[in-house]
């Protein structure tokens, strides 16, 4: 077993430190996006893992966390997310786009109005080292991908 730290692992470290961020949920046709502020810590759990952290500045003080790391076994990144407004664990497997910017987490999960099963992608974009996007998006029934919601999140300094 290799628990050297790969390229895969210094990726997910570039993600270390403090953030800020703005977030937004879609509104429904005709009205304006739900928008909140949020504060990001992500450490490390050793060399092969982190901890992402965020805290919404919303009425309902949403907590969340992501767990990621890369499995060279499976050729994936791995992880797990959990949130203070959801029961249910999200199992995360995923990949680097070609792009070198873009971490895309596959998982599976109840829709936010029938509790029906459904596939969504986390999606993690490196903008540059003081700056990144979360965007999760879940595959509607016409075999589109729709918007769930984003945070564009910016290093504190």
């Amino acid at each position: 077993m290799n628990n050297e730290p790969q390229a895969e692992h210094r990726w997910l470290q570039r993600l270390l430190g403090e953030w800020v961020g703005e977030g937004e949920i879609p509104g429904a046709p005709g009205e304006a996006p739900t928008t909140w502020r949020s504060q990001q810590t992500v450490s490390k759990i050793g060399e092969l893992w982190i901890r992402c952290e965020a805290r919404s500045e919303s009425p309902e003080a949403s907590i969340m966390q992501i767990t990621l790391g890369y499995d060279p076994a499976k050729g994936r990144y791995v992880g797990a997310f959990a949130g203070s407004m959801l029961s249910g664990l999200w199992v995360y497997e995923g990949s680097v786009g070609a792009d070198g910017r873009t971490l895309t987490l596959d998982t599976r999960g109840p829709d936010f109005d029938s509790g029906r099963i459904r596939d969504f992608q986390d999606i993690i974009e490196l903008i540059d080292d003081d700056h990144h996007e979360l965007r999760s998006r879940m595959l509607g029934d016409d075999g589109q991908w729709q918007p769930v919601m984003s945070v564009r999140y910016r290093r504190k300094k």
